[in-house]
């Protein structure tokens, strides 16, 4: 099995997940994640590895406090998030911090998070820029 390997743009934060390429990825088009330009791969947290600092990122929680978003204090890439709920083995990682040559063969789904909380479309490749999903 084929691992994946990403950092934010100056390194202090890098990441490997362990279980290869998923099924696919999150495009999100809730105010935070449009906001932060991420595309995000689900796992469970036994799966990946972060290699950073203690105090490498800033946490940030927004809406229903549930998840703490990470942020390079250095170079302001938002790396992955957390779940605040000790017990929940879910997280992610922002697939952009991923070589694209590794991703790009990976579908996009997009998330309604703004309103219905349902997947809108199916994509058959990775965003290599940014896209709208409105």
């Amino acid at each position: 099995m084929s691992t994946l390997a990403g950092s934010c743009h100056c390194g202090a934060v890098k990441f490997t997940v362990k279980s290869g390429k998923p099924e696919w990825l999150t495009s999100c088009n809730c105010s935070a994640c449009q906001r932060f330009g991420a595309l995000w791969l689900h796992e469970d947290a036994s799966s990946i590895e972060i290699e950073a600092d203690p105090d490498a990122t800033l946490a940030y929680m927004w809406g229903d406090n549930s998840l703490t978003f990470h942020t390079c204090k250095i170079c302001g890439c938002t790396t992955h998030w957390l779940p605040v709920d000790e017990t929940s083995t879910r997280m992610a990682i922002n697939a952009r911090m991923i070589p694209k040559e590794d991703i790009a063969d990976i579908r996009v789904r997009h998330l309604d998070g703004a309103d219905t909380w349902q997947y809108l479309t199916t994509k058959r490749r990775a965003l290599t820029k940014f896209e709208s999903v409105a």
